[in-house]
């Protein structure tokens, strides 16, 4: 009644050898690299030298080499640009924490005090 099938399924699973796989572990380094990177851009625009060469630091040890930093400036407002680099701090804290990395969740967790202190002072000069 029904002629049999003389073709290899489409929905056959391919071999898994012939795809790339990265555990958990690099996934994770990748995700945290990135948001580290975000921040760093941040922070260069903000013209934080000391603090964007400890972010540098930390992307340097995650990828395995230096990030490449960004040369033009956005004008963009500070007040903006802190909350910027607050979110992407906090988005950095929670990766390394997951990840169980000590030096990057510190590091997270001292830009987001830092900012979260220049958006105090902002908006106290910026208050009448």
């Amino acid at each position: 009644m029904y002629e049999p099938i003389r073709t290899k399924s489409v929905h056959a699973m391919a071999d898994d050898a012939q795809y790339p796989h990265r555990s958990r572990e690099e996934e994770l380094d990748i995700q945290l690299a990135g948001h580290l990177s975000a921040l760093l851009a941040v922070t260069d625009e903000l013209g934080l030298g000391k603090a964007a060469e400890s972010i540098a630091a930390q992307i340097a040890r995650l990828r395995g080499t230096p990030p490449v930093r960004q040369a033009g400036l956005s004008g963009a407002d500070p007040v903006a640009l802190h909350r910027r680099a607050l979110a992407l701090a906090g988005r950095a804290l929670v990766v390394a924490a997951s990840r169980a990395d000590t030096a990057a969740a510190i590091l997270s967790a001292e830009r987001m005090d830092a900012h979260t202190a220049a958006l105090a002072e902002a908006s106290l000069v910026g208050a009448p």
